[in-house]
């Protein structure tokens, strides 16, 4: 079955798998891959696993779930954009609301790229660990291996990775230090800073030593995925990931894309314009759509792309400095939680979010129970990131409110929901913050 035969339908399953060729040796591990600038087949297809089968009434159990959830927290708040919810693969429910343009006649669909913001890290870590996978770098060479006048030592692919590297966020310190916000920042620019500037920054600490989430790691990881493969970052991903992939309506925004790239509003409806931040890559401006991000979520389920040693370093929480649930791994977001067995056994949630602008992004995925969601919006509100309430629908999941990253937890049961699930209800705090919409990657 085609995407492009699929009904849009939130009430029909859909089949991403059987489409696919893959040779597994474009991504071996194996030693005696040649060093030196990448030569990749982007007209070789990569199949994914087989989509699991859902029985009808686990189907309707979750499907009743998600969408009281939606009805009651993404509906309310004027959502713009798209929800899936998915098990094994097989989408259970998919919606669409809005406009691409607030105001304007072009019905957001299966196929409108949205901006993801930082689920772009996601991204950029799986690119980066492509490489070593095919033994063209190490993940824990520092930096300066590849960027000799890179003047920081001690910081490794891998403290880039893991948010790790003790940096500041350029963000920040690129308008401190006096950047003419007239012009575009490039990746470039922020690594001839922190070079250049290396005396006037604040806020460096020492590389390893605690956890900081930053930009500015994700923006040098771009450029060093240019510098070993000899192409753009763009065409790696486009070439290794999204063409492969089939996924026909992702891609890396430049500036020459302005006038394809749907916008993204604030909380009122008001354009978010672009500045001076916006041709930074790596740490944000991939587009995509909710069914893009399934394939990707598909993608990483070891069949072939990634080893399960290379999965394995992506998903290990690096940051245990402070004891909770809350982690990184290498581009992704964790919440590990117990089960309530006696043996002491664990849950893994594996996600990221994304704000930029006014575009807010969530991608969650529980890899025991095979099961993802996926919300992506153009116009501002907080309210996407609580989408994580539905994990209880899928398994033994509790996230004290003290460990929640927004907002408060209480119990409750969704008509026709047989398991309980958290609904987050907003603290003024965050309701006010709903109300602001700055430019973050998060």
């Amino acid at each position: 079955m085609s995407f492009s035969k699929v009904l849009h339908s939130g009430f029909l399953p859909f089949f991403i798998g059987a489409l696919f060729v893959f040779n597994v040796s474009n991504t071996s591990c194996k030693p005696g891959n040649k060093k030196g600038a990448v030569a990749v087949d982007s007209t070789t297809f990569i199949k994914l696993p087989a989509t699991e089968a859902v029985s009808a009434a686990e189907t309707e159990r979750i499907r009743n779930a998600a969408r009281q959830w939606y009805d009651s927290v993404l509906k309310r708040r004027n959502f713009n954009g798209g929800m899936i919810v998915a098990k094994g693969g097989t989408i259970i429910f998919e919606q669409y609301s809005g406009t691409g343009h607030l105001k304007g006649a072009d019905t957001l669909t299966q196929h409108s790229p949205l901006h993801i913001a930082s689920i772009t890290k996601t991204f950029t870590a799986m690119a980066v660990l492509n490489l070593w996978q095919d033994s063209l770098l190490q993940i824990d060479d520092e930096f300066s291996k590849y960027f000799p006048a890179f003047n920081y030592p001690g910081i490794t692919i891998r403290n880039l990775l893991s948010h790790r590297s003790g940096l500041p966020n350029y963000n920040y310190f690129m308008e401190k230090l006096g950047w003419d916000k007239s012009r575009y920042i490039s990746n470039t620019d922020v690594l001839q800073f922190l070079i250049t500037r290396k005396a006037e920054l604040e806020d460096i600490s020492t590389p390893n030593t605690r956890f900081n989430y930053c930009n500015t790691n994700y923006a040098l990881l771009a450029l060093l995925i240019e510098k070993v493969s000899g192409i753009t970052y763009a065409d790696y991903l486009d070439k290794t990931f999204f063409k492969p992939l089939q996924m026909h309506n992702s891609y890396v925004f430049k500036m020459a894309d302005t006038a394809k790239a749907l916008p993204s509003y604030n909380w009122r409806g008001g354009l978010e314009p672009f500045n001076f931040l916006d041709q930074v890559y790596g740490d944000k401006n991939i587009y995509s759509t909710p069914r893009d991000l399934l394939v990707w979520d598909q993608a990483l389920s070891g069949n072939g792309l990634f080893t399960n040693e290379t999965l394995e370093q992506a998903y290990t929480p690096y940051s245990n400095e402070r004891p909770g649930i809350r982690n990184y791994g290498l581009g992704w977001r964790m919440n590990i939680i117990p089960d309530g067995n006696p043996q002491g056994s664990v849950n893994k949630v594996i996600y990221h979010n994304g704000w930029w602008h006014g575009s807010n992004a969530t991608f969650i995925r529980l890899l025991k129970e095979q099961a993802t969601i996926i919300v992506i919006g153009n116009r501002f509100t907080r309210s996407v990131y609580h989408a994580k309430d539905l994990i209880s629908v899928f398994g033994k999941y509790y996230i004290p409110a003290d460990e929640e990253e927004t907002g408060s937890i209480t119990e409750t049961v969704l008509p026709d929901a047989s398991i309980p699930v958290k609904v987050t209800q907003d603290s003024r705090k965050s309701k006010r913050a709903n109300r602001r919409s700055d430019n973050k990657a998060n």
